[in-house]
Formats: C-alpha cells, sequence, structure tokens
C-alpha cells in the first residue's frame, strides 16, 4: 500500500541573525519543526506508524497525549481513513491543540489528573483490548519516523555534522529517536562523528534533569509537574531510559529551564528571529543562555523547535487594554509618526 502521508518533512533549517549575535554563536540553526502539516515534529513518526498500522489491519489507533501527538494522529488517521481516539489529561492540554483533533473528527476521551495518569490508562485498556492499536513514542514506527529530523539536518548543512543539537524533553521519544538518526549516518559511513545532544526540560517537570545532576542511573518521577510548556508537562518519562543513553553516549548535556527563561526566548524568537514557536520550543534557546560560553563560538549549533506558536496562543501574554484605538485619519498618523520618530 502506499504510505499514509500528508507531505510531513524537509522542515526549514534557518540561520539565526540576531540571537546568534547575543550568544555569541554564530553558525547558530533553528530547524523549524512547526511547519510540518499539523504543526508539529510528530507528524514525522505518525507517517510511519500510521502506515503500518493500516497495513496491519488496525481501525482504531489510539494515543495518550499532551497536544501534539493527538494533533497529528487526527490527521493522520483521517487521511487513512480509520477511527481515532484520544486520551488527555482534562484542562491541562492547549486549546489549540485539543481544537485540531476535534477538527480532525477524532474521539476526545478526558481523564482526571496528568499526562502521565493518561497514559498509564492507556497502555492498559490496549492490552485489554486487542482492537486498538497505540500509537505514543512506545510505537517503535513513531521512533523511525521521527529520526529522519537527523538525515535533513546533515543534508541541509551540506552533509555536514553539527557539533550540538539542543532539544526539549517531554516523553523522551524525540531525544532517542534523533539520537538513533545520527547513530545510523555514522555506522553508514557517512559522518566521522556524532554531535553532543544538550536535553532541556521544564524545572518543574524534569526528572530527566534531576537523575543527570544526582549521577543516577534511576529517575524519581516528578508526581504533579508543572510549566507553562505544555507539551513537556511529564513527570514519567516512558522513554526515560533511551534518553539517558543517548545522552550518555553523546557525551552530552541536560539543564532544566524556568517558566520565566522559557516565555523570554519564546518572545525573542518570535520577535528577533520571525520564528513563532510554542513554549517547549524555545528551551533550546533558554539553555543556550543557561550554558553561557561553554560552547565554543565556532561550533555549529542545531536548535530544534518541535511545535508552531499558534498550538498555544494562551500563554501569548497580550493586553489588548494596552493597544491605541483609533477614531480618526489624523489619530492614525500621529501614531503612525511616533513610530517612525521612535
Amino acid at each position: 500500500m502506499k504510505p499514509v502521508t500528508l507531505e510531513e518533512g524537509w522542515t526549514p533549517l534557518v540561520r539565526s541573525r540576531r540571537l546568534s549575535e547575543e550568544l555569541g554563536l554564530p553558525k547558530l540553526f533553528i530547524k523549524n519543526e512547526g511547519q510540518n502539516p499539523t504543526g508539529s515534529f510528530k507528524d514525522r513518526g505518525m507517517t510511519v506508524s500510521v502506515t503500518r498500522a493500516v497495513q496491519s489491519g488496525a481501525k482504531v489507533l489510539i494515543c495518550a497525549s499532551t497536544g501534539n501527538t493527538s494533533a497529528s494522529l487526527a490527521a493522520y488517521a483521517a487521511r487513512a481513513g480509520v477511527k481515532a481516539a484520544v486520551v488527555v489529561p482534562s484542562g491541562k492540554v492547549a486549546a489549540g491543540k485539543l481544537s485540531q483533533a476535534v477538527a480532525y473528527g477524532a474521539n476526545i476521551l478526558r481523564t482526571d489528573g496528568n499526562f502521565d495518569r493518561a497514559l498509564n490508562l492507556t497502555i492498559e485498556i490496549v492490552s485489554e483490548l486487542p482492537s486498538l492499536y497505540l500509537m505514543n513514542s512506545v510505537n517503535p514506527y513513531r521512533i523511525e519516523g521521527q529520526k529522519t529530523v537527523a538525515f535533513e539536518i546533515y543534508q541541509q548543512l551540506g552533509f555536514v555534522c553539527p557539533d550540538y543539537v539542543v532539544l526539549p524533553v517531554g516523553n523522551a521519544g524525540n531525544i532517542s529517536a534523533v539520537w538513533k538518526g545520527f547513530k545510523e549516518l555514522k555506522e553508514w559511513g557517512m559522518m566521522s562523528r556524532l554531535p553532543v545532544l544538550v536535553g532541556v526540560q521544564a524545572s518543574g517537570a524534569s526528572p530527566i534533569v534531576d537523575a543527570y545532576e544526582r549521577g543516577s542511573q534511576e529517575i524519581s518521577p516528578v508526581d504533579e509537574p508543572k510549566t507553562v510548556a505544555s507539551a513537556i508537562r511529564i513527570g514519567n518519562p516512558v522513554s526515560w531510559r533511551k534518553a539517558a543513553n543517548a545522552l550518555r553516549e553523546s557525551n552530552g548535556v541536560a539543564l532544566a529551564v524556568s517558566d520565566e527563561e522559557i516565555i523570554q526566548a519564546r518572545e525573542d524568537l518570535a520577535s528577533d528571529e520571525g520564528i513563532f514557536v510554542e513554549p517547549a520550543s524555545a528551551t533550546p534557546i533558554a539553555a543556550l543562555r543557561r550554558l553561557g560560553g561553554k560552547v565554543e563560538r565556532g561550533s555549529t549549533v542545531v536548535c530544534i523547535a518541535t511545535g508552531h506558536g499558534l498550538k498555544d496562543q494562551d500563554s501569548v501574554h497580550w493586553n489588548a487594554e494596552e493597544s491605541p484605538v483609533i477614531g480618526d485619519k489624523s489619530s492614525l498618523k500621529s501614531e503612525l509618526g511616533r513610530l517612525s520618530i521612535n
């Protein structure tokens, strides 16, 4: 059968113009995954996993989600002509993401508690109802699709391995997939070295970072994860072992950034670079600010922005009362004249 696709992938790798100056990194790039069909990197894995599910005869696809997975699954299920069910933590999914799942015709099921509870419940139900096909990142086909971002980065840089790849970490499937992609490039003889990975979590949801800082081989789950970055508001990442392996094998770094740092980085990406991302996608820039001069100036650094800003508009702070109301032409001319002077 033909792949179930919405022409995902080959997203822009944008060279920074202004943040690179601030950070002292002239070769800083943003891989803008928000340009995928449903606005996030999840589409890379969903095209592969939905194709394989349909080939196996699956009729009902299901996932637990903080938002992006639900939107992606719903879209690709609609494309394939099969049913989609998404389990979300009630009141904890950004409206922009949930509205996508609704628009694509998915069945929305809300649970009490956080994402970790929603995922555990979903996995239990799937084990009892074989007619359901699980589409979370524990599905290996998701990882096979998501690893292609590494291939694209390598090609877009002119068939060069980046020195650092910085990305947000939630359920930890993506950092695992990115590392798998780069390792395969090296195994195939296309690169002689591998990048250093920098995995970034929010300070209110950072079990992997906490274990990294303790030098522990086990994480301590965060029972009540809290952060404005809903995409990574996960206290017990299902793929944390794979993420820990990727960080260790790459001689990488794991660090947590505050909500204040995340929001500032998001605003700066938009106003300085013209790239509007959801909060989780701004964590790499916040992390580079935290690292300071620890990253050598001549390094090629790629930040992976995982989702579009329209996914989470509620986190954009704007007060309509602060904007002037123009009553006539002279008032408009006055306001614009003030802008041109300043």
